[in-house]
C-alpha cells in the first residue's frame, strides 16, 4: 500500500506554496490553537494547582475547572505510557503534514479542521515532552476532564468527517460544459430543431 493510495491518489498537481492562502489558514489555525492551549494550561497551573484549590465551580456542579495531570490517553487509558504517546503524537503530526500534500484544493473548512487537529496534537505533545503528562482542566462532571488541545482535535475531526461526507460543490463556472452530441446531417437521429 502506498502513501498515494492512503491519501486518495497522486500528489496534488499544484501543491500550495508556503505563502498560499490555504497554507496560511492551516498554519495560523495551528499556531492559534497551540498558543491558546499553552496559555490556558498555564492559567490552570497558576490558579488551580499553585493556589492549592484544585477545583472551582463555574456553573453550579455542572461545569468546573479541575486540575488533572493526565498521564494516559483519552478517558485515562494506558496510564504512564509517555514514550508511546510521544511516538503517537509525532506519527499523527507526520500523517497530517504528509496528507496535506495530496489534497488538490482543500476548502477553507478542511484547512481549518486540519489546523485544529495539528495544533491540538502539537499542544498535547509539548506537554508530554516537557513534563511527561497532559494538563487537563475543563470538567463537565459527566465527561472526562479535557483541555483546549483536546477540544481542537475533536472539533477538527468532526469537521473533517463533515467535509468527507458533504464535499464542497464546485461553482458552475468550474464544471465541465456538457455539449450536445453533433450528428451528421444525414443521420436519422439528428433533429431538425
Amino acid at each position: 500500500m502506498s502513501w498515494a493510495s492512503l491519501f486518495g491518489g497522486e500528489r496534488a498537481e499544484h501543491p500550495a506554496g508556503l505563502l498560499s492562502r490555504r497554507t496560511l489558514t492551516f498554519v495560523a489555525t495551528s499556531l492559534v490553537v497551540i498558543a491558546l492551549d499553552r496559555w490556558t494550561k498555564q492559567l490552570a497551573i497558576e490558579h488551580l494547582l499553585n493556589s492549592g484549590v484544585r477545583s472551582i465551580a463555574i456553573l453550579g456542579e455542572y461545569i468546573r475547572l479541575t486540575y488533572v495531570e493526565n498521564r494516559g490517553a483519552a478517558f485515562g487509558l494506558l496510564q504512564d505510557q509517555t514514550a508511546f504517546f510521544i511516538l503517537v503524537g509525532v506519527v499523527v503530526i507526520s500523517v497530517i503534514v504528509a496528507s496535506y500534500r495530496y489534497i488538490p484544493e482543500p476548502s477553507w473548512l478542511l484547512n481549518l479542521c486540519l489546523g485544529l487537529q495539528m495544533g491540538g496534537a502539537i499542544g498535547n505533545l509539548v506537554d508530554r515532552i516537557l513534563v511527561g503528562y497532559v494538563v487537563d482542566f475543563v470538567d463537565l462532571t459527566f465527561w472526562p476532564v479535557f483541555n483546549v488541545a483536546d477540544s481542537a482535535i475533536c472539533v477538527g475531526v468532526a469537521g473533517l468527517a463533515y467535509t468527507v461526507l458533504f464535499p464542497p460543490r464546485r461553482p458552475a463556472l468550474e464544471r465541465p460544459i456538457e455539449r450536445p452530441i453533433e450528428r451528421p446531417a444525414g443521420d436519422p437521429r439528428a433533429s431538425d430543431a
